[in-house]
């Protein structure tokens, strides 16, 4: 990604022209990554999309902006310092079930952070570092319009 997020301005984004802009409009996405620049950046990224967004640097920072500021949705690095991407997206579903996670790493341990995960019934699908801005922006569009799951 470029050192200045204000580059991204003339992304052309599907998130406004497929006639959801709305749904942009107040949506709270927590972006978590130990890389400053990329966290920082895809934060720009959804400002000037329309989302409310803040970032974290750590999975333990983002607990606590977690609890404070609820956001729908968390994207989340799978490689953090001490708590991995993945058990802080355990976490979240445990704790706070209204804000849906996406994953990403261009780390190879990350088959096996999900082998482990998956094994005690947490499956995540992780999205391929680095991820084009377009795409982030189609896929947390598409999980932000999704219906919520029915629990019985």
């Amino acid at each position: 990604m470029p050192n200045d997020p204000s580059t991204f301005a003339q992304i052309p984004s599907t998130v406004h022209e497929n006639g959801t802009q709305g749904l942009a409009k107040g949506r709270k996405i927590l972006v978590v990554d130990d890389e400053q620049m990329i966290a920082d950046s895809l934060a720009a990224i959804f400002k000037m999309h329309g989302y409310e967004a803040r970032t974290a640097y750590s999975a333990e920072q983002a607990i606590d902006v977690i609890a404070r500021w609820e956001p729908a949705l968390a994207i989340v690095d799978v490689v953090l310092p001490v708590m991995s991407g993945i058990d802080f997206a355990i976490l979240v579903k445990e704790n706070h079930s209204s804000c849906q996670v996406i994953l990403f790493s261009g780390q190879i341990v990350t088959t096996d952070l999900a082998g482990a995960a998956a094994s005690k019934g947490h499956v995540f699908d992780i999205l391929a570092k680095p991820v084009a801005p377009v795409a982030l922006l189609d896929a947390v569009a598409q999980l932000l319009s999704a219906k919520p799951k029915v629990q019985n």
